[in-house]
This record gives structure tokens, C-alpha cells and sequence, in this order.
């Protein structure tokens, strides 16, 4: 009689048991925010997303609220949070003196060159050059001639009536050539990089006396980063953040991609400069095999307008002027503190190498997402083959995204850096590289081990690199000619303190 009522009383001690880890397993994912809306009825832009996502990421929970890590136990909140603002918002009005265009002297032909971000800086500085000389300005003509060889003219990638229509009270803006001026002669000229309003105002200027059209044969960075008017920067930060819209086709698409992220939860924009255009004119080489560093050496050299052939990886990546690679920014995210489950947007083009290079860094984080991934086909098919409307969807998920990270210092990270500092300083984690390396290097040699260590250093090294407010930084001390300005901090990089100023507190009244 005994053991049967022991018998029983293990039994029920069983089903009680069962019972309450039930009702926890019920609680704890009720908790859970759901990934996808949960409406009754979704819109056809949920409903293509909802299709899209992978079978295995739908369920997927959001991360939890504190994660144990390599650097042991991390607030997820302090991974996402942006750093202060200290108040400073956007300032781009012109002063009280600045007057609409006055009467033209002639019209100036841009021809922009590089890839989109390279462009953008370049269209921007072509509207400050044509209000300094009084020029009337023909809407650009896009780079057809570069590496990537993009057929797209001005208003497949930007909003032309847009950028007309906003810059108004700034510089007239015309689409083409009047007919009788279409052949004629005109003044070909490489403006000099860098160039103050002297040079325009001179140089330039005197040009009228013999030519009604200029035509700048390049466009990038041939204005001064610093000591100009202030109405002159102004309207730099006015071309580039409010009337250089993207073509209503690629914002419409950018949102739906940006949407889509947001669906998963807080996300990283990682623009992982790990192409073939960038590692061949790098001559970085490291993750790769002898075959693939043999065949980017080959692109080098049959590149024409890359000057520099001859290039020592080691040398160059010792110093910090490689990309990290997709293995690298693995650790680097780790060592952050960023969990598994962390959605990942990849801004880039083709990853050289594909499948076999992102290895490592899907292995750590699965959730890797792209504009390929996140669209349908025939939704992207329109931009395919466009390399500057591609590159336009990644830059505007770039912007939105809660941290952006670039894995070089290229025309893109510094473009889109910038703007989330316009925008309100959006956390931005800029890698310090030649830091990284000896760090990484030790991990490889087995001398530091990735762990709570490697963690502490790499966190430490990056808690005064994630987008707060700052100037933007002169030239390095002892540079002299162009090497002075080439050192300076690009003015798109950062625009404060020229449009960017502290926000006036109302004023309180004492009763």
C-alpha cells in the first residue's frame, strides 16, 4: 500500500512539473514582439514581404533584452542607442543678405565622374560654383565611362524637377543647351581641386569674356572643404540633403526595402566594400587565394585610368587602408557585443568570391539581408544593371538604418556618415582599421584569443568613433599644397559646423 502511494505521489509531482514549465514556455513567448504586423488585413507591400521572408527568420524572436556574450553581459538598448546630439540640428537657411540668382552670364556643362556618392559630392559642388561665377547650370551628365560603365542619365537616378524647382532662389537651372548654343565653342576645363572663391571668381569668371558655355570636364572635390562663405556652405548642405532627391521610383523602392528591414527589428547597414572593383584597385588581397589576388592583379593592370599597379597588400593593410574583410567584420561585430540574431542589411555590389567569402560572417550572423534577397525579381529588374540606381536602394537603407557601419572609408561611407550627421547624428561605427589589424593578426597568430579580452580592447578602441557631434577636422599639421587639402576631412563627411548649429531652447519666465 506504501509504494503505491509513492507510486502516485511521483506521478503527480510529473504532470505538476510538466504543467508549470508549460505555463512558463506560454509566458515567456507572449512577451515576444511579433516580426510581421498583425492586422487582419495587409497591404500588398506586407504581403510580398511576408512571402519573401525565409522560413526559418519568420518565427524568428527579436533579441532578447540583455545577451551573454564574448564580452559577457551587454544592454542590447546601449548597442542601438545613437550617441547625443548635443542639440544641434539643421541650419541651411541662407543669411539675410543672400539675393536670388542674378542675371547669367552663361551657361556651365557639368560632366560628373565616379560612382553614385562621388557624383552626388560633385553635382552639389557644380551648384556652389555656378552661383559664385553667375552661371546657369545644365543639369549634369552622369559618369558613363567608369568602371561600371552605367547607361543612367541624370533623372533615372535623381528627382530633375525636384532639384530644379528647390534650388530656385539659389541658381537657374536648365535640362539642355539652348539649340543655337548646342555647337558651338565652348571652354574645356579641368577646374583645379580644391579651389576657393578667388580661383572661381577669377580664373573662372574671366572666362565669360570669350565663352558664353564652360564645361567642366570633372566634378569631384574641386571645391574647397573649408574658408568659404557661409552662404556658400549653406547652399552645399541645401543641394545635398533637400533638393538632390533620388527619382520618385528608387524612393519608392528604398522604402519598401527599408520597411522590410524594420519588420525584423533594429538593424545594422553594413557596407561591405568587399567587391571586385575595390580589391582590385586596392591590391588588398587578404582572405584571398593566390588564383583570386592573380586575377584582381590582372584587372589592375588592364585598368587604364587606375595609375597605381604596383602595390604591396601587407603594407597597405598594416596601415589601414585595406576594407575588412566579410571574416573580419565578423569578429568586429562579436567583439561589439552584437548578438547572432542582429539583422544585417549588406550594402554592396557583388561580393567577390560569393557564398565562399560570406561564410564566415553568416556563420555568426545568419541573418545576412540584401536588395537581391529582399525584393522580388521583377520589382528589382527595373535598377539591375544600373550600378548607380543599385547603389541609390543601398544608400537610402544606409541612412535609415539604426547603425551603419562601413567597412572602408570610401565615397559611399563618408556620403552616408554625413547625412546621418544632418540628420540628427545617427549612430555611425567607423572601424579603426590599422587598430584592427594588429588585433586580428594576434587572433590568427594565437597569441589573443576572441573572447572578453579582444572584446574590452575592440569597445574601448571605438567609444569615441560612433558618430557624435564634432567639427569637421582640418588638414593634418605639416601637409603643404595639395596633400594639405587631400588631408583635410571631406566637407560632405561632416557639414558642422556650417549646417549643423545648436537648437535655441525657449526662453522660461519666472512668475
Amino acid at each position: 500500500m506504501q509504494k503505491k502511494r509513492w507510486i502516485a505521489l511521483a506521478a503527480l509531482r510529473k504532470v505538476l512539473t510538466c504543467a508549470i514549465c508549460s505555463i512558463a514556455l506560454v509566458a515567456l513567448f507572449s512577451v515576444h514582439v511579433p516580426v510581421f504586423p498583425s492586422s487582419k488585413k495587409l497591404s500588398a507591400e506586407q504581403s510580398w514581404t511576408l512571402e519573401l521572408a525565409p522560413p526559418h527568420l519568420l518565427k524568428a524572436p527579436l533579441p532578447s533584452r540583455k545577451l551573454d556574450g564574448s564580452s559577457g553581459t551587454v544592454e542590447t538598448d546601449k548597442l542601438w542607442k545613437p550617441p547625443p546630439n548635443r542639440d544641434f540640428v539643421p541650419c541651411v537657411e541662407p543669411s539675410p543678405n543672400y539675393t536670388s540668382p542674378t542675371e547669367s552670364r552663361g551657361y556651365l556643362l557639368v560632366h560628373t565622374n565616379g560612382g553614385l556618392n562621388q557624383m552626388r559630392a560633385g553635382i552639389c559642388d557644380m551648384v556652389a560654383v555656378a552661383r559664385i561665377i553667375n552661371a546657369t547650370l545644365v543639369i549634369p551628365e552622369l559618369d558613363k565611362r567608369s568602371f561600371w560603365k552605367d547607361s543612367s542619365n541624370f533623372s533615372d537616378v535623381f528627382d530633375e524637377d525636384h532639384f530644379i524647382n528647390a534650388l530656385a532662389n539659389d541658381v537657374k537651372i536648365i535640362t539642355k543647351l539652348p539649340k543655337e548654343l548646342a555647337t558651338g565653342t565652348r571652354a574645356v576645363k579641368h577646374f583645379r581641386s580644391w579651389s576657393g572663391m578667388d580661383y572661381y571668381q577669377e580664373e573662372i569668371a574671366s572666362l565669360w569674356e570669350e565663352y558664353e558655355v564652360i564645361r567642366a570636364a570633372k566634378s569631384d572635390s574641386r571645391l574647397a572643404n573649408n574658408n568659404l562663405p557661409l552662404d556658400i556652405q549653406k547652399l552645399r548642405c541645401r543641394a545635398c540633403y533637400e533638393a538632390l532627391r533620388f527619382a520618385p521610383q528608387i524612393e519608392a523602392m528604398g522604402k519598401l526595402l527599408v520597411d522590410r528591414m524594420r519588420s525584423f527589428g533594429s538593424y545594422i547597414a553594413l557596407h561591405l566594400r568587399f567587391e571586385e572593383d575595390m580589391l582590385a584597385f586596392s591590391g588588398c588581397t587578404q582572405d584571398l587565394s593566390p588564383a583570386e589576388a592573380d586575377e584582381l592583379r590582372i584587372i589592375r593592370e588592364n585598368t587604364s585610368y587606375w595609375k597605381e599597379k604596383e602595390i604591396d597588400p601587407i603594407e597597405r593593410r598594416s596601415k589601414g587602408f585595406c576594407p575588412l574583410t566579410p571574416k573580419e567584420v565578423g569578429i568586429f561585430l562579436s567583439a561589439l557585443g552584437y548578438p547572432s540574431k542582429t539583422p544585417i542589411y549588406i550594402a554592396a555590389g557583388k561580393i567577390y568570391g560569393g557564398d565562399s567569402h560570406m561564410a564566415a560572417l553568416r556563420s555568426r550572423y545568419p541573418i545576412l539581408m540584401s536588395k537581391e534577397t529582399l525584393a522580388p525579381v521583377e520589382k528589382l529588374e527595373p535598377f539591375t544593371n544600373h550600378a548607380s540606381q543599385m547603389a541609390a536602394l543601398d544608400y537610402i537603407v544606409s541612412v535609415e538604418s539604426d547603425v551603419f557601419i562601413p567597412s572602408y572609408s570610401g565615397n559611399m561611407a563618408r556620403a552616408v556618415e554625413g547625412h546621418r550627421r544632418f540628420l540628427g547624428h545617427r549612430k555611425t561605427i567607423s572601424p579603426d582599421r590599422k587598430a584592427l589589424v594588429r588585433l586580428f593578426d594576434k587572433l590568427e597568430h594565437g597569441t589573443l584569443k576572441d573572447g572578453k579580452n579582444l572584446s574590452n580592447r575592440v569597445i574601448e578602441m571605438h567609444r569615441k568613433r560612433q558618430g557624435s557631434p564634432r567639427k569637421r577636422k582640418g588638414p593634418i599639421s605639416g601637409t603643404r599644397g595639395s596633400e594639405r587639402f587631400r588631408s583635410e576631412e571631406p566637407f560632405y563627411v561632416n557639414p558642422l559646423p556650417d549646417c549643423l548649429c545648436k537648437k535655441e531652447l525657449p526662453m522660461q519666465t519666472t512668475l
